[in-house]
């Protein structure tokens, strides 16, 4: 695939990035040749290939050191205030946030 000056030219408008002609030129080859390298990844036959969760797992033993997602209550109105504290808006222990669906 290959990136026209045109395309480069969006791209750094949408960024809201100033190039310069000589800077497009360049962004426009290092962007061509970053998409042949993902063509040639793409390329590649994964079939049969089971997907990793960490790039290491093929070398090591790797487990994910997460811990169980539940919710805790606060056992004192000063731990409910100190984590209350960072809260733009709340009212009685709740967060307000800015209606989205009306």
């Amino acid at each position: 695939m290959s990136i026209t000056e045109q395309d480069v030219a969006r791209i750094a408008r949408l960024a809201r990035i100033d190039l310069s002609p000589d800077d497009i030129t360049r962004a426009q080859h290092e962007l061509t040749g970053i998409m042949g390298l993902i063509e040639q990844l793409q390329a590649v036959d994964t079939s049969g290939i089971e997907p990793m969760a960490h790039p290491l797992a093929a070398h090591q033993d790797i487990q994910l050191r997460l811990r169980d997602d539940k919710p805790a209550a606060t056992h004192t109105l000063e731990q409910r205030q100190a984590l209350m504290s960072n809260a733009p808006a709340n009212d009685n222990g709740l967060f307000l946030v800015p209606t989205v669906i009306e």
